[in-house]
């Protein structure tokens, strides 16, 4: 019986395994081809010393060639990009006037951070600018914060998206501590340190005795305004606690329109920034003087800060910078001398070849 079921399994009939036979089932062998098998006509050059010889010199060639005219075409699309990029920003008309020191009474000039926390102190500053040359509307207006890291990890993650996007979820509050709830446990809208901090120093601007509109509209992005803030989200319990960070907010008016509150929940990624305030819509002219009242509320004496009043007009690069375009005169500069040196070492210096003359045929002899 054991034969029998062997023989029947596959075995030999002596009861025997058979290892050839099974080996040959499981082989992952493929099946003969003239293609699997690499017979199929081809071309098979083979590479003299000659055709080396040849193929060497024209990769030579070819390699001084590529290098050198990258380099060329590259200096003659930077250079000239890097000329009209320092003449737009030559064409900006830039006013910056720091005023934290002089908005500062006398008897406060050592006790900066006294000044700032006393409220019964005259925080009304008067400031003088004189136009360089014609500005053009609109003027773009700026506060300038020096030494505020907006991009501390506690600060940057003090905030709810989901908060300022939606009233039915206005009590997530989760990630606003410590400014997450207010009295009676009411959650703080918008929470979080960010809004808390909120700039609060404000501008009014007149020439000649002519008071200067100072438009906030369109000064926030307008993906933040209509996706990542709501409509239907106000303000509630902000700034109602003991200690006030900084401006208030409208309760009457949805977080989508109060775009002062837009702009500086954007966080800046470097310690010194800009953000914008608002906009003139009106010429000013060369020479104007431009009177500035400054009310001074924003706290930063108490970790040695600074604050500026920018005004800037703008050009097709945006607002003043130098530096873009002396970094395409730099690239493009380096690239057309490295590309005439290159050209003046193959002529000067080539570098040699192998001489054909030593090959053995060349000399006779038989290998």
């Amino acid at each position: 019986m054991a034969a029998k079921g062997a023989t029947s399994s596959g075995g030999a009939k002596d009861g025997t395994f058979d290892s050839s036979s099974s080996s040959k089932k499981n082989s992952k062998k493929p099946k003969y081809s003239r293609f699997t098998q690499q017979e199929l006509p081809a071309c098979k050059p083979i590479l003299t010393p000659g055709w080396v010889y040849h193929l060497e010199f024209y990769l030579h060639i070819n390699f001084w060639f590529q290098v050198i005219t990258t380099f060329i075409v590259v200096g003659i699309i930077f250079i000239p990009i890097g000329f009209a990029s320092l003449f737009a920003s030559e064409w900006v008309v830039e006013i910056v006037d720091r005023y934290d020191g002089d908005c500062v009474p006398h008897n406060y000039t050592y006790n900066k951070l006294a000044y700032i926390q006393n409220s019964e102190t005259n925080k009304t500053c008067m400031k003088r600018l004189i136009v360089p040359k014609q500005m053009k509307s609109p003027v773009y207006i700026y506060y300038q914060l020096d030494n505020f890291y907006q991009n501390h990890r506690r600060y940057v993650k003090s905030r709810s998206d989901k908060q300022l996007r939606s009233r039915a979820s206005e009590r997530d509050t989760s990630s606003c501590k410590p400014e997450a709830v207010g009295g009676n446990n009411y959650p703080i809208v918008p929470c979080g340190l960010i809004a808390w901090s909120l700039f609060n120093d404000t501008y009014g601007f007149s020439v000649k005795n002519k008071m200067l509109e100072v438009s906030k509209k369109n000064i926030a992005w307008k993906s933040d305004r209509e996706h990542k803030f709501g409509s239907d989200v106000y303000p509630k319990n902000f700034q109602s606690g003991g200690l006030i960070g900084g401006a208030k907010l409208n309760a009457s008016i949805p977080l989508s329109e109060q775009e002062d509150l837009i702009v500086w929940m954007r966080t800046a990624a470097l310690p010194t920034f800009r953000k914008l305030y608002g906009k003139i819509e009106t010429d000013l002219e060369a020479n104007d003087e431009i009177t500035v009242v400054i009310q001074n509320n924003y706290n930063i004496y108490s970790f040695g800060g600074k604050k500026s009043l920018v005004l800037s007009t703008t050009s097709w690069i945006g607002g003043k910078n130098d530096f873009l375009g002396v970094a395409y005169l730099t690239v493009g500069g380096l690239c057309l001398f490295l590309a005439i040196s290159f050209i003046f070492l193959y002529v000067i210096m080539p570098r040699p070849l192998g001489d054909p003359s030593y090959l053995s045929w060349n000399r006779g002899q038989v290998n």
